[in-house]
């Protein structure tokens, strides 16, 4: 027994419906949103400043200010710690004698010559029983000059004499450029009338006009200490004289330079003329 198929039960299979399209995963934001999201934007814009400009001046301001600070650093700089402020003449008096010989209120002392002084000065204690302190200043406000300060020092640091008998003071002012020592009778029969006016005289001014405050000091030490152990004057700067040589000419170089000078350009002009001159006559002559 045969099945007959008919043809029509094919079609679904050779000629398939078309689906309907898929719909897409995403989700699509409506317009009216879009819209509304430029309009507050656009409206805020407009409303609020623009944080640019804003930003932009507060940089400004602060550049300004570290700038400002940058140049107040600079011109006014904060002291360091190995150099501390200076104490004034006052000062000096009220604290006293110094523990290592030393007293650079002016701050013209190197840290060398702090070193040399101190160990020339403590091996001339520990030998002579001899103390001997240095002081530089800046200037003297409260005395007329540098002897009446010394003393000042010499009474003020030693107040009875049997503490100052063997101590000695050395005064330097730089602005002046002149300096002092003074001592307890120890002291000065030590050294000797001489050799201490010598070194007022010649090493501390001499070498405190050239702003040598080193070695005005460090020379004056080493002439004392000398003295006081016996042996010859090491002597001390002279005061060299400072007068420039003029520039100028005097009358009778000048007349001198004046005269060589006319003999130049009348032979020259001698020369000028006369040899086309005769240059032309023998010319002429050989016509």
């Amino acid at each position: 027994m045969e099945t007959i198929i008919s043809p029509s039960s094919f079609t679904p299979l050779l000629n398939p419906k078309p689906l309907p399209p898929k719909q897409p995963k995403f989700l699509l934001l409506p317009k009216p949103f879009t819209c509304s999201l430029k309009n507050s934007t656009s409206s805020s814009s407009s409303s609020s400043p623009s944080p640019p400009k804003k930003s932009c001046i507060s940089h400004l301001y602060h550049g300004l200010a570290a700038a400002a600070l940058s140049m107040a650093i600079n011109f006014c700089p904060v002291p360091s710690l190995d150099h501390p402020a200076l104490a004034s003449e006052f000062d000096v008096l009220s604290e006293g004698p110094p523990a290592e010989y030393v007293v650079d209120d002016a701050g013209v002392l190197s840290r060398v010559t702090k070193t040399d002084l101190r160990n020339l000065m403590s091996d001339l204690d520990n030998r002579k029983n001899l103390h001997i302190n240095f002081i530089t200043v800046r200037k003297l406000t409260s005395k007329a000059d540098a002897f009446e300060y010394a003393d000042q020092v010499l009474e003020k640091w030693y107040p009875t004499v049997e503490e100052g008998n063997n101590k000695g003071i050395v005064v330097l002012v730089t602005t002046q450029k002149e300096g002092a020592i003074t001592g307890g009778p120890a002291f000065v029969q030590a050294v000797g009338d001489t050799i201490l006016d010598a070194t007022v005289s010649e090493n501390l001014p001499v070498l405190a006009t050239d702003e040598k405050y080193n070695e005005a000091i460090l020379s004056a030490a080493k002439r004392l200490v000398a003295a006081i152990d016996g042996l010859p004057d090491p002597g001390g700067p002279t005061l060299k004289d400072n007068k420039r040589e003029s520039n100028f000419k005097s009358r009778e170089e000048t007349e001198e330079k004046r005269g060589q000078f006319t003999l130049v350009v009348g032979g020259l002009l001698v020369i000028a003329f006369v040899v086309p001159m005769a240059q032309y006559y023998a010319y002429v002559s050989k016509k």
